[in-house]
């Protein structure tokens, strides 16, 4: 999962020529005979003619034989050659984009053959591998990423090239896009939203003081490349905060996990007091992206597709709440590698692509599919047909619990599992989804964030007095956990939880504040509005 960016651009010229030269044309011209004129003795040689004056008056009456059109068209044709040659630009050159963490290590990439796709064909990379490539087609520069230990060196800025709306599909698509976001994602997470959403959901002035601590604390953290990593005493903490991660290289998934929170609460790349941040934050994750054959592979060594899957969500809910075209096809092919690395035999998805799955990275992978069919992105029906075909293949109890590769359900994959059904359509009065939620808020919160984190969303979209239990839990125990001290300020750290010495930190802060965005982060799935958002099967 190591995520050095690579970045790379080429230059072409064209070479143009025109010009013609219009032949001469030979007219034979008869001797002059006036008639009736008496025929006079041969000149001398000193009256004749000189061999210049009589070449010039050759070439007249040549001039006069030639028919006028002949002339005029000859002469317009000179016109327009040079006109065409003074005033025609140069083709443009190709741009293309390199990145790389060492200024002195670009790699050349070729121009890939998937510029021209349609980034909302998903047919395109049927039985195709992607190409181990990394080129977005936006402005050509080298990204200098000064060294973590120069602390005097000024963030890299980077601006996202406007490419969206030159693939986008020619239809009415360009006029829905977004269009369901506004009262979705983008509202539940505006500002004057929720305020009431978290009084009426059971948020409270305490979690929200949290929420933004914590986003202050990961701002912090962002290294001078845009991106974050579960070791986050590099750059300016310099070791002050305990508890680094120690999974690496694994910078795309860390990077992802840092931007949700933002997106969460309301914070994109155009607006909020964070907006630098998440800007950087998402050009990173294009620039790490490996693009070819229409798709776009975001997992890393560390992270692999658990980090695909997470800079999936990423991309589809900056894009769902902002309907930036910027962020168009960088979605969309992060969807189209989704599709492409399932599991044809399972349904599933696990670490490499076609892998048999396993319900841990299905969940984030549907919940990414969620996000850009939200977003009016294109999301393959066959994809949402084989995830649920996964389901079926782990679930015990009717579908109220579910394992992780097969039989042996727990606590964390049944929460996984019953999240991804109630995205795939599950009603409320389902009645292993009524046994599967009974079953978490017997368990109650647990010292295991990542169960935490899937049940605490189950429980909400749910609803009634299992979530309001659960809630006022929960809730209350992030709150009083946060750390208040020193640099450490507005982080967590659950000694407990058995994924905190991989991601450390930063993957306890992440998954503690989305918890408490749970109110606005999505709109109910059992809302009026989120019925009708049901993936089409």
């Amino acid at each position: 999962m190591a995520s050095d960016s690579r970045t790379s651009g080429a230059e072409g010229a064209v070479q143009r020529g025109a010009g013609a030269t219009p032949g001469r044309v030979q007219v034979p011209v008869p001797p002059a005979v006036v008639p009736g004129a008496t025929p006079t003795a041969p000149r001398r040689n000193e009256d004749r003619p000189g061999p210049r004056a009589a070449g010039i008056s050759r070439h007249f009456l040549l001039f006069q034989a030639v028919p006028s059109w002949l002339i005029s068209m000859v002469i317009h044709a000179v016109l327009l050659t040079v006109l065409a040659l003074l005033t025609l630009p140069e083709k443009p050159p190709e741009n293309r984009i390199v990145a790389v963490s060492d200024p002195s290590d670009v790699e050349e990439v070729e121009k890939l053959d998937n510029e021209q796709i349609d980034p909302m064909d998903v047919t395109v990379f049927e039985n195709q591998a992607p190409a181990e490539v990394m080129a977005t087609p936006t402005t050509t520069y080298t990204v200098d990423v000064p060294s973590l230990d120069d602390m005097d060196a000024a963030p890299d800025m980077f601006e996202l090239e406007d490419f969206g709306e030159r693939t986008a599909p020619s239809s009415d698509l360009m006029d829905r896009i977004g269009g369901g976001i506004e009262q979705g994602l983008g509202a539940a997470r505006s500002a004057k939203a929720r305020q009431g959403m978290v009084e009426k959901f059971g948020g409270s002035a305490g979690s929200e003081a949290a929420v933004a601590a914590a986003l202050k604390w990961l701002a912090e953290h962002q290294e001078r490349d845009g991106g974050w990593d579960f070791d986050h005493t590099r750059g300016v903490c310099r070791g002050q905060c305990s508890h680094p991660g120690t999974v690496a290289p694994a910078r795309n998934a860390a990077t992802a996990l840092a931007i949700l929170p933002f997106l969460g609460a309301g914070q994109t790349h155009k607006e909020g007091a964070y907006k630098e941040t998440v800007q950087r934050g998402l050009a990173f994750l294009i620039r790490s992206m490996k693009v070819g054959n229409g798709m776009g592979d975001l997992s890393d060594a560390g992270g692999m597709l658990y980090a695909h899957g997470m800079a999936s969500i990423a991309l589809c809910e900056a894009y769902a709440m902002t309907n930036d075209p910027e962020l168009l096809q960088p979605a969309q092919f992060a969807l189209n590698f989704i599709a492409y690395a399932q599991d044809p035999v399972g349904g599933g998805w696990r670490y490499e692509p076609k892998q048999p799955g396993d319900t841990s990275v299905v969940g984030w992978q549907l919940m990414a599919c969620k996000s850009g069919h939200l977003a009016y992105l294109t999301v393959p029906r066959r994809t949402i047909l084989g995830a649920t075909r996964f389901l079926d293949s782990v679930q015990e109890e009717n579908g109220a619990k579910y394992g992780y590769m097969g039989s042996g359900s727990g606590p964390a994959t049944t929460a996984v599992g019953l999240l991804c059904r109630m995205y795939l359509g599950w009603k409320h009065d389902e009645p292993a989804l009524k046994a599967g939620v009974e079953y978490l808020s017997q368990l109650g919160p647990s010292d295991n964030y990542y169960y935490n984190y899937y049940a605490t969303q189950v429980l909400r979209h749910y609803g009634g007095p299992a979530w309001e239990s659960w809630n006022s839990v929960l809730r209350d125990r992030l709150v009083e956990s946060q750390s208040k001290r020193g640099h450490e300020t507005g982080s967590w750290h659950f000694s407990r939880d058995p994924w905190v010495d991989r991601g450390g930190r930063l993957y306890c802060t992440s998954m503690a504040t989305m918890i408490l965005e749970v109110y606005y982060r999505h709109m109910p799935i059992y809302g009026k509005q989120a019925a009708e958002e049901d993936f089409p099967l």
